[in-house]
């Protein structure tokens, strides 16, 4: 792990410590302080970007071969070096070292994946209405791109920008998230082995306000791509507007799992464990509203409860662990105040519903009953293992639940029903849906939200896109 603990930020090919003001980063499992990252702000953000945009001229016209030979071997760096990065995920963030050595694992399938696809862009020779002429259509890098990166998803997050970004000939700008800056910073190594030109990759902590104030107000940044909360994405979408850059944005989600009285009750049960408390429920496409058929109802809570109590807490560190911290004491706040808002309101409590026994921001995994549109609950993204089950009637009724939130990220559902199915996949208003599958993400699919989740798709062909401009070329006299 020592290796890729990076307490510096990359600019132009030169690591910088900071001179000044530090971020200490801490471990959520035991408290210690694993190090300190520089606290950098507009001036260097501008160096940053400067160092960029003197990069993208050579890299934009770097041939074929030769980026996708750097984008394979970050690849191969990435799986070489998976159990210190996985350690160095798991030290920052908290999740079990499973599901880090997991997410390393699928950040280097993203960067695999944009070599690949990179290979297959095309453009197009459109049929001309007159004699005499060519129109062509062809695509080309966008140019400076900046990614603002999540504390949840450190590593995989990022490949999933810097991999289509870098695949098109775009160079870039990463401010991670200060809770775990590591694995991005561990990133900037990472691209100088592969080869990366001076420039290409810079990485800047520091001030979300300042980084983030100096990558939208610079004409020189054409592209911002950010995953995160809905209410900071809805700024960056204003402040893109005076200087007109492409954005992309992975926003908030509010989940509904919806499980009929035909389902595979196994499988319902198995696809909610996964799609409710991985990484300790604190995903943007996590299961937040349960809503289980009555038929079902009780056999379902009580097969989720029995999983549920099942699962073992502790330092991801551990054997056999499943369920970290929370990332931070805010994080445990606002899980306890849905839990507590909640159960004032009359939901019931079938496992769990508070702290645990270990202390710190470890909270009990929890199954919540009698779930009513008027809690917190029902409206807000929990972010935390809590698992919030709404009774439903009838097949309308679990739609209309479903849509009924300002969010369309990701939905799943649980039937056998083939009719239904096709139903589900035209009235669920989501980006995402899962039917009879907990886990859908994969590199070869689009992510990315309707509504207020999100604008712009990452991963499968769409993801490239976003880092390209079209351009149209009529050629006459011929």
């Amino acid at each position: 792990m020592s290796d890729y603990l990076i307490e510096a930020n990359l600019i132009g090919g030169a690591w910088r410590d900071a001179t000044g003001e530090k971020i200490e980063v801490t471990n959520p499992a035991t408290g210690a302080v694993l190090g300190h990252v520089p606290s950098f702000g507009a001036s260097e953000t501008e160096e940053a970007i400067t160092a960029a945009a003197d990069a993208f001229p050579g890299w934009a016209a770097t041939d074929l071969g030769t980026r996708v030979g750097h984008l394979r071997r970050l690849h191969q760096a990435l799986m070489d070096n998976q159990e210190a990065l996985a350690a160095l995920l798991t030290a920052e963030q908290g999740k079990p070292l499973a599901e880090a050595r997991g997410e390393i694992a699928i950040g280097a399938a993203y960067v695999l994946w944009f070599a690949e696809e990179i290979r297959r862009l095309k453009g197009e020779i459109v049929p001309a209405p007159v004699n005499g002429r060519r129109l062509l259509v062809t695509h080309h890098p966008v140019g400076v791109v900046a990614a603002i990166t999540p504390w949840n998803f450190p590593s995989s997050m990022l490949a999933r920008k810097l991999g289509p970004a870098l695949a098109a000939g775009c160079t870039t700008v990463v401010k991670p998230a200060s809770l775990t800056p590591y694995s991005a910073l561990a990133w900037g190594r990472l691209a100088e082995e592969a080869g990366f030109p001076p420039g290409v990759v810079n990485i800047v902590t520091g001030s979300a306000r300042e980084i983030g104030g100096a990558i939208m107000s610079d004409p020189r940044v054409r592209k911002v791509t950010f995953t995160g909360s809905t209410e900071v994405g809805k700024t960056l979408i204003r402040q893109s507007a005076d200087t007109v850059k492409k954005v992309s944005m992975e926003l908030g989600g509010n989940a509904p799992f919806i499980v009929f009285d035909d389902a595979d009750l196994d499988r319902a049960v198995e696809g909610a464990m996964i799609a409710k408390y991985r990484n300790s429920g604190q995903t943007c496409v996590c299961a937040n509203r349960i809503y289980v058929q009555s038929g079902i109802h009780d056999s379902f809570v009580a097969r989720l409860t029995e999983a549920t109590k099942a699962l073992k807490v502790g330092d991801g560190t551990e054997p056999g662990v499943e369920q970290g911290p929370l990332v931070d004491r805010s994080a445990f706040d606002k899980v306890t105040d849905l839990v507590a808002d909640a159960v004032s309101h009359g939901a019931e409590v079938a496992t769990g519903g508070g702290a645990h026994t270990l202390g710190g921001t470890w909270f009990e995994p929890t199954v919540l009953t009698g779930i009513t549109p008027a809690m917190k609950i029902a409206r807000e993204e929990i972010f935390g293992p809590v698992s919030a089950i709404v009774r439903f009637e009838d097949e309308a009724e679990a739609i209309e639940a479903a849509n009924d939130t300002e969010f369309g990220l990701a939905a799943y559902a649980y039937t056998q029903n083939v009719a239904r199915i096709f139903r589900l996949t035209e009235t669920l208003n989501y980006g995402l849906i899962g039917i009879n599958e907990g886990l859908i993400t994969t590199v070869e699919a689009p992510f990315g939200g309707l509504k207020e989740s999100g604008l712009g798709k990452e991963g499968g062909s769409q993801g490239l896109s976003d880092y390209l401009d079209s351009k149209y070329t009529c050629i006459g006299g011929l």
